[in-house]
C-alpha cells in the first residue's frame, strides 16, 4: 500500500459553521488545532445553530489578524472585529447535540452584528480552557476532549476521495464543502477510512469513527445555495448503516505544530 502521505491543506473554523481559515502551520492542542472551533452562535435557548439550518452562516468567512478575529460578509463586505481573549464576566451553559457545555459570551456589540448580518437572534460564545468537553466514550480511549465540533477534535480526508468523488460529478466541488481539518495527498481514494494510528511530527492520530455527512454539503460556501450535489452522488456508492460517509474523525495523543508537506507516518491500518 502506498504510503507517501503528506498534508496539502490545514483549516481551522474558529466559530462553529462559519467561514474556514486556510493555514500553512497549525498548533495541535489538548482538544484540537489552536482556534478550531472556539467560537460558536447560539439561539435564544442557547442551542447551537450552524449552515444546516441558517445556510447564510456560510456566507461569513474569518481571519486571524494577530490578537483578533476579523468577519467579513462575503456578499455586502461589511466587516467585524473582536477580540482573542475577548469576553463578558457572564458564563452560561450552551447545548451542542446531546453536550452541555460551560462558555463565555463574548460582547453584546457581537450578537448584534451577528444577529443583523444574518437576520436572526443569535449570541456569539467561547469556548475557555476550563471548560472540558469529553469524545464520545465509545470511541474515545483516555478521556480525549474536544472543543465545539460536532464530536471529534479533528477531521482528515484524502484528495484522492474528493477528486473520485468529483470524476462522478457534473460539476465539481470543493474541499471546503466537507470542512476537513487535514487533508492529504497520496494513497487511493478513501484510505483514510482504513488509517487505524498514524503520525506527523511525533504527535500520534487514531481514526475512531468515519464521518457521515448532512446536507451542509450541499451548500456552496461562496453563495450560500443550496442544490442536490454532491450528497445525491455520494450516497450511491459510499453510504454504510444507512449513513453517508465521507472522511475519518480522528483522536490523538501529544502536543506540537503540524504543517503543510509534513509527512504521515501510518503505524497500523484496519
Amino acid at each position: 500500500m502506498n504510503t507517501n502521505y503528506k498534508i496539502s491543506e490545514l483549516f481551522i473554523y474558529p466559530v462553529k459553521s462559519l467561514g474556514g481559515i486556510s493555514v500553512n502551520e497549525a498548533e495541535v492542542t489538548d482538544r484540537g488545532l489552536k482556534y478550531d472551533r472556539r467560537w460558536m452562535l447560539v439561539d435564544d435557548d442557547n442551542k447551537f445553530l450552524t449552515q444546516r439550518k441558517h445556510s447564510q452562516m456560510a456566507l461569513i468567512s474569518c481571519e486571524l489578524k494577530s490578537d483578533n478575529l476579523e468577519f467579513t460578509h462575503k456578499q455586502s463586505g461589511e466587516k467585524f472585529l473582536i477580540g482573542l481573549d475577548e469576553k463578558e464576566n457572564r458564563e452560561i451553559d450552551v447545548v451542542v447535540w446531546d453536550d452541555k457545555v460551560k462558555v463565555d459570551c463574548v460582547s453584546n456589540e457581537a450578537d448584534k452584528w451577528f444577529g443583523g448580518i444574518l437576520g436572526i437572534n443569535c449570541s456569539l460564545v467561547r469556548m475557555p480552557e476550563t471548560s472540558h468537553r469529553l469524545v464520545d466514550t465509545d470511541y474515545a480511549f483516555n478521556k480525549e476532549i474536544t472543543s465545539l465540533s460536532d464530536g471529534y477534535p479533528f477531521l482528515i480526508i484524502g484528495q484522492s476521495s474528493l477528486d473520485d468523488l468529483n470524476s462522478k460529478l457534473d460539476k465539481k466541488v470543493p474541499m471546503n464543502r466537507f470542512r476537513p481539518n487535514f487533508v492529504f495527498t497520496g494513497g487511493e481514494p478513501f484510505v483514510e477510512d482504513k488509517l487505524k494510528c498514524f503520525e506527523i511530527n511525533e504527535i500520534k492520530f487514531f481514526g475512531v469513527k468515519q464521518c457521515g455527512r448532512c446536507i451542509v454539503t450541499t451548500i456552496n460556501q461562496d453563495n450560500a445555495l443550496k442544490s442536490e450535489e454532491p450528497l445525491r452522488t455520494l450516497s450511491s456508492y459510499r453510504t454504510i448503516n444507512n449513513k453517508v460517509m465521507f472522511g475519518m474523525n480522528l483522536i490523538h495523543q501529544g502536543r506540537g505544530v503540524i504543517h503543510v508537506g509534513d509527512k504521515i507516518e501510518v503505524k497500523e491500518y484496519k
